[in-house]
């Protein structure tokens, strides 16, 4: 992936340039609730206006199911963006995406104007990467930049669609990503630890069976933990679990003691009796948790059995909670994980998604080396899988 050509192998001045990006931003009644999305694609914005580019932004936001819906509107995107670049971002309102709005708007920028396109999944095209979608779009410009790593795991139109039709390049939010994840999986300083979280085996299999060639200590927590207990013959009680990935991960950590990682589960758990912060918990043994009780969190042992890996890492990278964080009596276990990351001297990584939301909600965020902007993509890269977003782009 390093091959790829980025913003700076391409000749913009006076040229019209599509660029991709994540501004899928969490948003309440119209208003913004946080804006590192928008943030993080200024870089290549503010390089292609000073190369006299003439820019137009697109993204998606929410699912408004291929058709138009004022709740997923991206106007308060560009109204956002006209304060940070201090100077208006002109937005089309084009319910069609590419109306004659953007049409017209298009053809009359000025070098170094901004102007950003209507929900690209107000089009039923987009996600299907449809191809008359995708023309309609890369007719608006001359070239295409990606600077969306959020959705580089998937082919949609306004991504691959573009990417064949326009020449491309990468810009600096996606090549830092690519730059940034592929160190890690190709030279990571040792001991290398993998902290996996989250609700589902099945969601995370293939990451697990990537890593097991890779690192020296897998970590596992959260929900997911539940189905490597049952496979263990421990009860489980009213806790999540996949009882068809049971074999499964019977056989991921046979997997994982023939290649000599040390693969660590919880060895107590918080349980309560409902999935409530207002009900009384309890932390007992792994192997002991009652039949009428689910489990919540990590235990505190636990946690002081992956803070001492943790500790002791030079390359850590994390994607997952270890539980229910988003409730204040079980979030002590993600939290944990996140301050012990935060302490370390080594190389940390948060493959986005809950694990960045989590260390953003601790104001530890900024203690990382990496946060990835894309779950869905750092976790198909962390697999071993080809993003096609990054794939379809021109080589350098």
């Amino acid at each position: 992936m390093r091959n790829k050509k980025s913003v700076e192998d391409l000749n913009v001045k006076g040229k019209r340039v599509l660029v991709r990006c994540d501004f899928n931003v969490p948003m309440e009644d119209g208003v913004i609730t946080d804006d590192a999305r928008i943030t993080e694609a200024l870089p290549t914005i503010v390089y292609l206006k000073q190369q006299g580019a003439r820019i137009i932004l697109l993204s998606h936001f929410g699912r408004p199911k291929g058709k138009p819906d004022a709740a997923y509107s991206l106007r308060p995107v560009a109204d956002r963006l006209t304060e940070l670049l201090h100077e208006e971002v002109l937005f089309a309102a084009d319910d069609e995406v590419v109306g004659e709005q953007a049409k017209a708007m298009s053809s009359l920028l000025q070098d170094g104007q901004v102007m950003l396109l209507e929900n690209t999944r107000f089009c039923p095209g987009e996600t299907s990467n449809d191809p008359v979608f995708a023309k309609k779009l890369a007719g608006l410009g001359d070239l295409f930049v990606n600077d969306a790593f959020g959705t580089a795991h998937r082919a949609h139109a306004s991504n691959v669609g573009l990417s064949q039709l326009l020449p491309s390049a990468l810009g600096y939010l996606v090549k830092k990503e690519v730059d940034v994840l592929s160190d890690v999986m190709a030279q990571p300083q040792r001991p290398f630890v993998a902290i996996l979280g989250g609700a589902k085996v099945s969601d995370k299999i293939g990451v697990i069976k990537n890593l097991i060639q890779k690192v020296d200590v897998l970590i596992v927590g959260g929900g997911m933990a539940f189905t490597f207990f049952k496979a263990m013959g421990y009860e489980t009680g009213l806790s999540l679990l996949e009882e068809d990935k049971v074999e499964l991960a019977r056989e991921l950590m046979e997997e994982a003691q023939a290649n000599k990682v040390r693969f660590l589960l919880p060895v107590d758990v918080v349980c309560a009796e409902t999935f409530s912060n207002d009900v009384p918990f309890v932390t007992v043994p792994a192997e002991g948790i009652p039949k009428n009780q689910m489990g919540l969190d990590i235990g505190s042992r636990s946690l002081a059995l992956f803070a001492d890996e943790i500790a002791q890492a030079k390359t850590i990278i994390w994607n997952g909670p270890m539980g229910v964080f988003e409730m204040d009596h079980f979030a002590q276990g993600t939290r944990g994980v996140a301050k012990a990351m935060a302490d370390v001297d080594a190389v940390t990584i948060i493959g986005g998604g809950d694990s960045a939301a989590a260390a953003q909600q601790f104001g530890l965020a900024d203690r990382m080396t990496h946060i990835s902007t894309g779950g869905g993509a750092s976790l198909e890269f962390f697999e071993g899988k080809v993003l096609p977003g990054i794939d379809a782009i021109d080589e350098r």
